[in-house]
Parts: C-alpha cells; structure tokens; sequence
C-alpha cells in the first residue's frame, strides 16, 4: 500500500517553503531543494517619482491622483500565484496526496485564491499564521490539530 505524503506549505507574502511529511510520527522535511522567494523593491522603485494629475469634471481645479493598486500588494499577489502554479505541477505529477498550508492571514487568503480545483481537493487543512521564521524541528508542534506530524 502506498503511503500518504503530505506537504505543508509555510508561507508570507515574500517567502514559501514547502516540507514534506509520510506518516504519524514522522515529522517534517523539506520537500523540495529550493525557497520561493519573491523580489520586492521599495515602492518609491515601482512607481513613479509624481502622482499623476488630473483636472476637475467641472471648474479650473487640480488634484493628484492615488495608483489604483498598492505595488507591494500586486507583487505579493503574483507570488501566491507562482506558488500556486509550482503547487500543481507538482500535483499533477503525483508528488503529494495531501496539502497544509501555514501562511499570514492575507498571504492563505490570496493563496486559497489562486489555487486550482485539483489543490483545492487536497487541502487538509490551513493554519493562519506566519510561521516563516519557525525552525523546520519546531514547525511540526504547530500542526497538532490539522495532522499527527
């Protein structure tokens, strides 16, 4: 019988690491060689130096106008996207059966978005919490309540 492989994605909106886990009691390990990592740049490197300008429906007045999106925030969106995508080719490959995903609150919510219905299927659960910085001997503890790691 083959055994069931998990794997718990931690995750913030600038980093993902993906770890491995192939039964009760036997902890965690990474699942892939690499960290996702997003390159995000200054704001004041994103955008332009001057809002833009805009004039008055009616009248002489003058007012600048705000960026319809946060640069920051678009930037972390299209990493959880590139997570996500990673995530199914991965699926489709047959590398894990089942799926946790550790992230920030905005970070699980913008990555539940962008995954697909075959990942979807495999969450087992999620944990809303930034657990980036946990050391990978410490992170098992943290998921007690979704799976026996």
């Amino acid at each position: 019988m083959r055994k069931t492989i998990t794997w718990v994605l931690v995750a913030d909106g600038k980093r993902a690491r993906v770890y491995k886990n192939e039964g009760p009691g036997k902890g965690l390990t990474p699942a892939l060689d690499r960290e996702y990592i997003a390159v995000l740049e200054p704001t004041r490197k994103m955008v332009s130096d001057r809002q833009g300008r805009a004039f008055d429906s009616h009248g002489v007045g003058r007012h600048a106008m705000e960026p319809h999106t946060d640069p920051q925030r678009y930037e972390k969106l299209r990493f959880a996207r590139q997570v996500a995508e990673e995530l199914e080719s991965y699926k489709q490959k047959g590398a894990f059966d089942r799926l946790v995903i550790a992230a920030a609150p905005k970070t699980l919510g913008d990555l539940r978005g962008e995954l697909s219905p075959a990942v979807q299927a495999a969450v087992l659960g999620a944990v809303a919490k930034d657990l980036t910085k946990v050391p990978m001997a410490e992170l098992a503890d943290h998921f007690h309540d979704v799976f026996p790691a």
